[in-house]
């Protein structure tokens, strides 16, 4: 119900027969279940309706390149980095998603070019919500797993970086996602008209960032996480205790 594809009727449908050809009692808790999941569907069925199918954006934006992959009901913010570490080369993507509330659902890391050739294509996830796709949108407070050891191209994020407490560390790396998202929807108000800024080798499918301006998805989304600022507490050396002081919602992850 609450990712992916969204559920119609005929599902609804397909499933209350399979019971009945199942001899499934009426009166079981599989009906009962069923009727449960309609009723909520009925209620939301005044809401808008999220957009189908995937969405590519990408293009200069702040002085940098991002790209913006928009999905049903999350978007997932990636932008590049490079640099020298101990004279090798190297170069990795960092992606932020973020769930139609604007949280956090995880940070994650891929080797473009890693320091060490083998982990070359690898990813990994530097954060991750517990639950992200099961627990309630608008959290407050939620705890992550986190990478208990850190890949050393995180240098070319900021060098001193491995000298930063671990939690300021985890909150940076949570709220660097932010920031962009704020850079970005800044930058998109000072355009005008349909002004494009693509990369110097765009993909075939992928639109110009800033006809993310329409995207019904995607921007309520980024308007929400720019509003939003993160702070971290380590609960033990792979988990995370993450907060959002000041957000709307009074909840708890799972609440």
């Amino acid at each position: 119900m609450h990712v992916g594809p969204p559920i119609h009727d005929a599902e609804l449908v397909s499933v209350r027969n399979f019971l009945h050809h199942s001899e499934f009692s009426p009166t079981s808790d599989y009906f009962s279940r069923l009727s449960q999941i309609q009723n909520r569907l009925q209620a939301r069925s005044a809401e808008p309706a999220l957009l189908p199918g995937k969405r590519n954006y990408g293009g200069e934006a702040a002085g940098r390149w991002m790209q913006i992959q928009s999905a049903y009901d999350h978007v997932i913010l990636s932008t590049c980095y490079d640099g020298e570490f101990h004279l090798k080369r190297g170069r990795i993507k960092i992606s932020h998603r973020f769930n139609r509330e604007g949280r956090i659902d995880f940070v994650e890391l891929k080797f473009l070019r890693s320091l060490d050739p083998f982990l070359t294509g690898a990813i990994r996830k530097l954060v991750t919500i517990n639950g992200y796709q099961s627990i309630r949108k608008d959290w407050r407070a939620a705890e992550a797993f986190v990478l208990e050891v850190l890949p050393r191209e995180l240098v070319f994020l900021y060098e001193n970086i491995f000298r930063c407490e671990k939690k300021e560390l985890f909150a940076w790396l949570i709220n660097i996602g932010h920031g962009m998202v704020e850079d970005l929807l800044k930058d998109l108000r000072t355009r005008s008209g349909n002004s494009c800024q693509t990369p110097s080798q765009p993909h075939n499918d992928q639109l110009c960032l800033s006809a993310v301006r329409t995207d019904e998805v995607a921007l309520p989304i980024l308007e929400k996480a720019a509003t939003l600022h993160s702070v971290t507490e380590i609960l033990d050396p792979k988990t995370l205790h993450i907060g959002y002081p000041g957000a709307n919602s009074l909840s708890r992850a799972g609440d």
